[in-house]
């Protein structure tokens, strides 16, 4: 982990140069400069008047045009420059946003999906935009602002100290004031647990809000409102009431600030009274004391730059920490000699798994032991919570095994470098998820560089050609927000064309047909054969139906192996997949009313079929 924090750890996360932030900053001084021109202006001009006040005829006025000349193009160089500047400044800013979101985006594709389950969507959402959203404003705005304010304060201050050192004095004063009590604000243990604390009230509103609007149809079904959704509520209860204790612990110091930057001329005036009273007629001093008065109050307007900095580098360095966070967590490591293997049946050898990081949390694979075949298809069976999901989890690595070990061709696939292991094996999800894009895009997820020709053929293959056909651009249609929504059965089916297209030899399926309605589900499981000819494949079965005819059948209970076999003989065994398979008849059998006793059961059961 880098020492470096705030600004500097940003830069060297993003990897962006500091040309663009140089250049920035080098326009921005000469911006400030070209500011302070005018005030100059006014002074030169002030002392001319003043020198000729009992006879303003005999002011030099062409010297007075020339200052008001000047006064102008200073202007106008300083609103060139500060435009040159601020677009250096946005540049970079954009620069260091793509290079912020996609390492980011990158590392966290690299993670075990147990972070993933175990971290809130919001939480991650949040340090993916406004975190790192931020970057943005500090480095287009308020950097170049920061120089700005550096330059100005600087020649200010050098300027004062060479027309009247007490003047200047007095206007340091309130400046020195400032910057201490935004150290005050800034720094410190409570300061930073403040600011630490707030975030995290933040984080867990946006992570209840990802989940209400998750869960709106069932808040709406069961006639529910905001309040009743407990957890965002009081997520949302406890975001305000920490923002306004928030403010109240600040509110003091920014008072006290913005009462010492507003009265400069508190400061100036009771100085140069006493210093005029020594010496009543000195015109000179006079022109010196009326450009103080002028001057000093235009310092307020940096320093007002400098407290809104300092909050945003607060909200940088707490942003900063959580993006450290998700870059400290180790992404599944890559082999330093991958391999590849030669054949694809997949062997799991005795392989233990937990979801937990302690002993304490229990295995949710025990002993597992077996062999897939190429060219078979194995199928798991069991109850719910049994380790079927686990054990098709585990096959293309997304959690790495505790013992043991999964090999694809003799081929540990902790061996096989991520993007092998990925083209080796097809996954075909119960939930499918679709992106915001175009039909065509959805399914060339399989294999980004396919040809129009092989998604129709992929599609046709997935029995998906014919519903496409009928959306209002076929296959450019988008999916989504702006575009059609999809069945349940629709989208599963281009799950199955995507894989279908991918052509992996391995291909692990989570009951594919789950949301096919009657009248598809036979070219489905067409479309299925096709899919699975000669490929290793691995299913998880809930309608036991589906697996009749599997060459080989697990049967899990409880993280561990209990029986397996064909259909046939675990039938026969009388075991658990044989009660499996006599309440899954049952429940096939199983009509409305059923449960009703003797014969107005059965007359109603008559009645209900037309008997």
């Amino acid at each position: 982990m880098s020492s470096k924090k705030g600004v500097s750890r940003l830069l060297q996360i993003a990897g962006e140069k500091r040309g663009l932030l140089a250049v920035s900053g080098l326009l921005s001084g000469l911006s400030a400069i070209g500011l302070l021109v005018p005030y100059a202006s006014v002074y030169f001009i002030l002392r001319e008047l003043l020198e000729h006040a009992a006879a303003p005829a005999e002011a030099d006025g062409a010297m007075m045009i020339r200052w008001g000349t000047v006064a102008l193009l200073g202007l106008i160089g300083s609103l060139l420059t500060m435009y040159a500047g601020g677009l250096a400044s946005h540049m970079a800013a954009f620069r260091i946003l793509y290079g912020l979101r996609v390492k980011l985006s990158s590392h966290i594709g690299k993670l075990p999906l147990g972070w993933l389950n175990g971290t809130s969507t919001g939480a991650v959402k949040k340090t993916l935009e406004q975190n790192v959203e931020k970057v943005e404003t500090f480095v287009a705005h308020q950097l170049p602002d920061l120089v700005h304010v550096i330059v100005t304060t600087a020649l200010m201050i050098t300027v004062m100290l060479y027309l009247n050192v007490w003047l200047a004095l007095a206007c340091i004063v309130p400046i020195l004031l400032g910057i201490g009590i935004q150290m005050l604000m800034m720094t410190g243990t409570k300061t930073k647990e403040n600011i630490r604390q707030y975030y995290d009230a933040l984080e867990r509103m946006n992570g209840s809000a990802v989940q209400y609007v998750r869960g709106i149809p069932a808040v709406k079904v069961f006639g529910q409102t905001v309040h009743s959704f407990r957890k965002f509520y009081a997520d949302m209860i406890h975001y305000r009431d920490y923002c306004a204790k928030y403010t109240d612990r600040f509110q003091n110091g920014y008072l006290i600030f913005k009462v010492i930057l507003g009265s400069f001329a508190a400061f100036v005036l009771p100085v140069g009274v006493f210093l005029l009273s020594r010496d009543p007629g000195s015109v000179a001093f006079a022109s010196v004391l009326l450009f103080f008065l002028v001057m000093a109050p235009g310092v307020s307007a940096p320093m007002f730059k400098i407290m809104f900095m300092a909050s945003t580098l607060r909200d940088i360095n707490e942003g900063v920490e959580r993006i450290d966070r998700i870059f400290a967590e180790p992404p599944v490591p890559e082999p330093e000699h991958p391999q590849r293997p030669e054949t694809f049946e997949v062997c799991f050898d005795n392989v233990c798994f937990s979801y937990g990081t302690d002993s304490s949390s229990g295995d949710a694979l025990s002993g597992i032991s077996f062999t897939a075949a190429q060219g078979q298809v194995t199928a798991l069976v069991g109850p719910s919570g049994a380790g079927k999901s686990t054990v098709a989890n585990l096959v293309p690595r997304f959690w790495d095994v505790k013992d043991g070990a999964i090999r694809i061709g003799k081929v540990d696939v902790r061996n096989m470098a991520a993007p092998d292991l990925m083209n080796t094996v097809a996954f075909v999800f119960q939930e499918t998820f679709l992106f915001y894009d175009t039909v065509f895009n959805n399914i060339a997820v399989g294999r980004p560089d396919a040809s129009r020709d092989d998604v129709y053929a992929a599609a046709q293959a997935a029995q998906c050609h014919g519903f496409i056909s009928k959306l209002p651009n076929g296959y450019d249609t988008p999916i989504g927000e702006g575009g059609v929504y999809l069945s349940g059965g629709e989208e599963q089916r281009i799950a199955v064309a995507r894989a279908i297209l991918k052509n992996a030899p391995v291909l692990v399926l989570d009951e594919a047909t789950a949301f096919a309605d009657p009248e598809n589900e036979y070219e489905m499981q067409l479309a299925l054969n096709v899919l699975m000819e000669g490929k290793t494949v691995i299913v998880i079965a809930h309608r036991l139906s589906t697996i009749r005819d599997a060459d080989q059948i697990l049967v899990l209970n409880d993280g561990k192996l209990f029986e397996r076999g064909s259909h046939r003989d675990l039938v026969a065994a009388g075991g658990l997949y044989a009660r499996m398979w006599r309440a899954y008849t049952d429940a096939e059998r199983w009509q409305l009313g059923m449960e009703r006793e003797g014969g107005k059961a059965d007359e109603h059961a008559s009645q209900y079929h037309g008997g």
